[in-house]
């Protein structure tokens, strides 16, 4: 990159930060114009929230994409298509007049917010590295239109309605679009590219540094400055509102006191990087807010001390200009981070901006999503307005204390050859060394060769099944573990909980969005750990969960907040997943891996079945006698029985205890499986990750989801049926056709048997939705009943198939990928990528957990019946039968030759992992 500005640096500074400008201003128009339209629809607070996030989430997601096009195809391009694109949908919204139209404009709105890291990847590009952080400073200061909207827009709103806020908007932004393509040029690399006639690089390239650990520490960075400026640019109107009683112009002008320094100050930021370092300036950043939000966070408190000369009584409360000095501070300092953080992009990314920015700026966007909606549920759990500021003062302290471990841990890199000289402790500086005696035992396999006959005859095969069989029932008691909400939300009120249905809902969905989560993690944790003592150790967590559970349920008035950190925590059993079928990959050879990962899954998905049966027997004794705790007494249509809801936990701790110990005990680690997360991420480069992400979604996310929405949905729609004791069949149904029909993928190969699969489960999809529509009549439960059934059958049948895809996969890309290796290298890259693969879209399909039941919530809260949820449902089955046939089973497809052996094919043995 050239040392000097380029020529047009200024004008084209100029108009990109104009057309920022612009874009934030309709992005956020929703603050402002969603409080009338609230109003006119009579929108519930979640309904509310939803609407005024949708376009934050929408342009957060886009940001990646747009980054990656503006690399390939020039941010000029790109940035004048976004802001039309954006300008159409915000014309557009002024004629929705339901909530659902209100919805999908506010989807195609959010294609203003994608617009930053097209900006970032251009403007970068016309500068040198000494003077970007201050250009790109000047660029994000567009953040400014958040301010712009909400001091124009309320007299826009009251002077002629929220509609002509919108157009008006739309026709500003299709201009700015206009006159910014006719007054800007193309960036010198894209310019140079078109000179020269070469092809744009590659998508998936650009995806490579996202696997640096470092990316995702800035994207936190992000999640704080960016996220949490744009959550309190949307939260503090109705704060302002309801806190202070101002009215909505006073308010909206105070709100955009906040965001004209968090946003112009940005450029200021950009200076102090460019002069001080990115890291001294984000330091203070978070150190300044961590006081904020500490202040910000306090409640309006009375106290009264008891003095020798008689009480004394005062309050702390803060007022209305203490208020407004302390957010101006913190927004302030948010703009200087803000700046700090987009300083590190193109110095450490310089031909990855445009990923790498965007990534950042998603993380960041999303936390805009994320948090008005975290402020409204720590509002109803707690009743205090300021608890939004505590959650921030838990952001920036987590922020403050990842920065300076990994400040620290770089430093102790730099000198490890003189830090590893000194001993402990200054004491210690003349004594001798000590000697270190290497460790011997038969825990680790050093010498461990499957695909060797007269090896896996003798030696390996014995050794594989064992660990096989100490790995199935530690999974089975993962999925219980994970599950068991399922069947404990359901009589939750019977022993006197006073929780809503979407609360319920929302309590039996957070264990699957925890789980999910856990096994992005998960998924990479045995080859660096070994699987014998991550099996040991997740093994160990369920009993946090478990043991939680059994006293919680006792009590009635145990804080909601309460059961919805023990939800998160029966994620554990969820994350277990990914590990474990990483674990087992490693030890079988191809020509039997799919059956043995059939086995470990399917039995181990038996706990979901297991818990839907076992517990509401255990529920009905004290099987602990004195020692579970008495019984609570129930309220049913015979009168009252006493219920020992807390076994639902208590009965899984001795088997979760013994099977910790078995694993210890009787496991191995593999020494030749041992890789970092780096040497692992290279998965992200890999397209058919992602495909295999979205059809195992389909399969798996579909399995887990319906298993623990379905007993709350049958409740809901035949109450006069006893669904619960019938749940779980399905669960069962699923696990035992998983473990059974493995062969089924390895003799016929898994992309065909995935094309049935998805067949089936559009039928099964379609037969609920119309047992639903005559639920009424004679009979109808139990065509709903066995349409899903046949849903469940053909998840097991799917998540055989789809699993046994990715060793096939993997194989058959690692001939075009390492040509030059020999058999053995590519086999051994093969086996690390498809565990690496399969654990994380097993972590990528846990999210099914948490949509399908959250799905079922909110389409009976919007629209008063589960159908609609059903509807999107079998769009995504369609979706997931053309990818499977596109890109895997027709003629010229990845698999098709491998699964039909035709004529000059290799013909590769199917493999699971």
């Amino acid at each position: 990159m050239a040392t000097t500005s380029h020529p047009d640096a200024g004008r084209i500074l100029g108009m990109s930060t104009a057309g920022f400008t612009a874009c934030f201003a309709v992005w956020t128009i929703f603050a402002i114009i969603g409080i009338r339209i609230r109003s006119d629809l009579g929108l519930t607070e979640t309904q509310f929230g939803l609407l005024v996030g949708t376009p934050i989430l929408a342009g957060s997601l886009l940001r990646v994409p747009l980054g990656i096009l503006a690399d390939r195809h020039g941010g000029r391009l790109i940035f004048a298509a976004t802001m039309l694109a954006a300008a159409v949908a915000t014309f557009l919204l002024a004629y929705a007049t339901t909530y659902p139209q209100m919805l999908l404009a506010a989807l195609g709105v959010g294609i203003a917010g994608g617009s930053f890291s097209v900006g970032v990847a251009y403007v970068s590009r016309f500068y040198p590295p000494e003077k970007q952080g201050l250009a790109l400073g000047i660029f994000g200061a567009g953040n400014v239109g958040s301010a712009v909207t909400k001091f124009l827009a309320p007299f826009v709103l009251v002077a002629f309605g929220w509609q002509t806020v919108a157009q008006v908007w739309a026709i500003a932004l299709a201009a700015m679009a206009v006159i910014f393509y006719l007054t800007t040029r193309d960036d010198p690399v894209h310019a140079e590219q078109k000179r020269r006639g070469e092809p744009p690089k590659s998508a998936w390239l650009e995806l490579e540094p996202l696997k640096n650990v470092q990316v995702w520490r800035f994207s936190l960075y992000y999640f704080f400055v960016f996220g949490a400026f744009v959550a309190l640019a949307l939260w503090l109107p109705q704060y302002l509102i309801n806190v202070y009683g101002l009215d909505i112009k006073i308010a909206g002008m105070i709100a955009a006191f906040f965001s004209v320094p968090a946003s112009l100050f940005r450029a200021y930021g950009g200076h102090l990087s460019d002069t001080y370092g990115a890291r001294r300036v984000l330091t203070w950043t978070f150190l300044v807010g961590i006081v904020a939000t500490f202040v910000l966070s306090y409640p309006p408190t009375d106290y009264v001390v008891h003095g020798a000369g008689g009480d004394y009584a005062f309050r702390l409360a803060m007022g209305l200009p203490g208020f407004i000095v302390a957010i101006f501070v913190l927004g302030f300092f948010m703009a200087l981070g803000k700046a700090a953080v987009y300083k590190h992009i193109p110095v450490y990314y310089p031909n990855h901006v445009g990923s790498v920015g965007g990534l950042v700026g998603m993380i960041g966007g999303l936390g805009g999503f994320v948090l008005p909606i975290l402020f409204g549920i720590l509002l109803d759990l707690t009743g205090l307005w300021t608890s939004c500021f505590m959650a921030l003062f838990v952001l920036v302290s987590v922020s403050l204390i990842w920065m300076r471990i990994a400040i620290a841990q770089m430093e102790k890199n730099a000198a490890g050859a003189a830090l590893a000289k000194l001993p402990p402790f200054p004491e210690m500086q003349d004594m001798p060394a000590p000697v270190a005696v290497p460790k011997t035992g038969t825990s680790v396999l050093t010498d461990w060769r499957p695909e060797d006959p007269v090896f896996w005859k003798t030696v390996g095969r014995p050794i594989a099944r064992r660990n096989l069989f100490l790995s199935i029932p530690a999974l089975l008691l993962s999925f219980a573990v994970w599950q068991v909400w399922s069947v404990v939300v359901a009589k939750l009120p019977l022993v006197g909980f006073a929780l809503s249905t979407d609360q319920l809902f929302l309590l039996a969905a957070l264990p699957g969005i925890s789980g999910a989560v856990l096994r992005i993690f998960y998924s990479f944790m045995v080859p660096i750990f070994g699987g014998r003592l991550w099996t040991t150790l997740t093994t160990w967590s369920l009993v946090i969960p478990a043991v939680g559970i059994g006293y919680a349920v006792q009590n009635p008035d145990t804080p909601y907040v309460v059961l919805l950190i023990l939800a998160l925590l029966c994620g554990f059993g969820g994350g277990n997943f990914a590990s474990s079928m990483a674990n087992i990959s490693f030890f079988f050879p191809k020509a039997e891996k799919g059956n043995a990962l059939a086995l470990n899954a399917g039995l181990g998905n038996l706990g979901v079945s297991v818990v839907q049966f076992v517990v509401p027997l255990v529920i009905t004794a004290g099987v602990f006698g004195a020692l579970g705790g008495d019984p609570t007494m129930a309220k049913g249509a015979a009168g009252e029985t006493p219920l020992w809801l807390q076994n639902a936990g208590f009965v899984f701790v001795p088997f979760i205890v013994l099977s910790a110990f078995a694993s210890w005990f009787g496991m191995n680690d593999i020494a030749s499986a041992k890789a970092s997360f780096a040497e692992q991420a290279v998965i992200f480069q890999r397209r058919h990750n992602w495909i295999m992400c979205w059809l195992y979604t389909g399969t798996f996310g579909s399995f887990i989801g319906f298993s623990a929405g379905f007993p709350l949905l049958a409740k809901m729609l035949f109450p006069e049926v006893n669904a619960l004791s019938l749940a779980f069949l399905g669960p069962l149904i699923g696990a035992l056709s998983r473990s059974g029909t493995g062969w089924l993928a390895d003799r016929y190969g898994g992309a065909r048997v995935t094309l049935f699969v998805f067949v089936l489960m559009m039928a099964g999809c379609g037969g609920v939705l119309w047992f639903i529509g005559i639920k009424d009549q004679p009979g109808a439960f139990w065509g709903f009943f066995g349409a899903f059934l046949l849903l469940f059958f053909a998840t097991g049948v799917g998540n055989a198939s789809t699993f046994q895809m990715i060793p096939a996969i993997c194989a058959k890309e690692m001939d075009r990928l390492m040509p030059g290796a020999d058999a053995e290298a590519r086999r051994r890259q093969a086996d690390k990528e498809a565990a690496a693969i399969t654990g994380f879209t097993s972590a990528i399909a846990a999210f099914g957990a948490f949509f399908i039941p959250k799905g079922f919530g909110t389409s009976i809260a919007l629209t008063g019946g589960a159908e609609a949820a059903l509807w999107g449902f079998l769009a995504f089955y369609v979706s997931c039968l053309a990818i499977t046939w596109l890109v895997y089973a027709r003629k010229g497809g990845l698999l098709h030759d491998v699964e039909r052996a035709r004529r000059g094919a290799v013909m590769r043995p199917a493999r699971t992992a």
